[in-house]
């Protein structure tokens, strides 16, 4: 047997299954388009993912789960065209608000899901997708993002399966199977004749910044999927006594991947 006769798409979704994690649905994530609209702004994480960016010969850009716009408005000034793609109506309403207070008029939305008809989607010199390859078929989704990029495209996916640092998850008593990690979607694009460029970038936790306990939980809640009265008590006594190193966690690190889709 050889890699060749891997199926790693297949893999990546049997690996999903086992993981038991569910997508989050749109009105999740409508409520907290605000404050990530808000945290965007200056974002290292934004500034590294687009150093790594070459825009040469480019005049367009598709950005898929592009949320408030956080890698797409910052490219707009440099662009022509800019569509910003998302499932969450909040996320685009946040999207069109910042690029209208800046005067960005060539920045469009259109409201779909990975899983959805994108046959009215424009394709665009380069595709992002930051962030937001958590999906159930992955397979299908770097075929799109293939068919809608004429040059190149640039996507981070998670290091390690893990959205939660597990010193936290063992402080709660409940271990979160990990998730498919990038290394499914480099074996994948190999499969298909392509051969990207890896780089790493790193992120403080999401629990960064927690302004109380309180605060802390419900970020702990939300990467975890909720949390019971048993574990909740069980946080709050290892809060109690953890440094603030230890309850920031350890940061977390994206794969960046990038590839061409046609000679420049």
């Amino acid at each position: 047997m050889t890699i060749a006769a891997i199926d790693f798409n297949l893999l990546y979704q049997h690996h999903l299954a086992l993981a038991g994690r569910t997508r989050k649905d749109a009105s999740a994530w409508d409520g907290r388009a605000a404050g990530m609209a808000a945290r965007a702004v200056g974002s290292r994480y934004a500034e590294e993912f687009i150093e790594r960016m070459d825009l040469s010969g480019a005049r367009s850009l598709l950005d898929v789960g592009c949320g408030p716009g956080t890698i797409a408005l910052a490219l707009a000034p440099r662009l022509e065209q800019v569509v910003g793609l998302d499932y969450s109506a909040a996320m685009l309403q946040a999207m069109r608000e910042q690029a209208a207070a800046r005067g960005l008029s060539h920045v469009q939305t259109r409201y779909r899901a990975w899983e959805d008809d994108w046959s009215d989607v424009p394709v665009c010199d380069i595709a992002v997708a930051s962030r937001s390859t958590t999906v159930a078929d992955i397979g299908a989704a770097l075929a799109k993002l293939q068919r809608h990029a004429r040059r190149r495209v640039y996507l981070t996916h998670l290091v390690g399966g893990h959205f939660t640092d597990p010193a936290i998850q063992e402080a709660i008593g409940r271990r979160v199977p990990a998730m498919p990690d990038y290394i499914y979607l480099l074996n994948i694009l190999h499969a298909r004749g392509i051969h990207p460029q890896l780089s790493y970038l790193a992120q403080e936790s999401r629990l960064a910044g927690a302004v109380d306990f309180d605060d802390f939980a419900r970020r702990v809640a939300w990467s975890m999927g909720g949390l019971d009265e048993a574990e909740t008590a069980r946080l709050r006594g290892w809060y109690a006594q953890a440094t603030p190193a230890q309850r920031e966690g350890a940061p977390m690190r994206w794969a960046f991947i990038s590839w061409e889709t046609a000679p420049c």
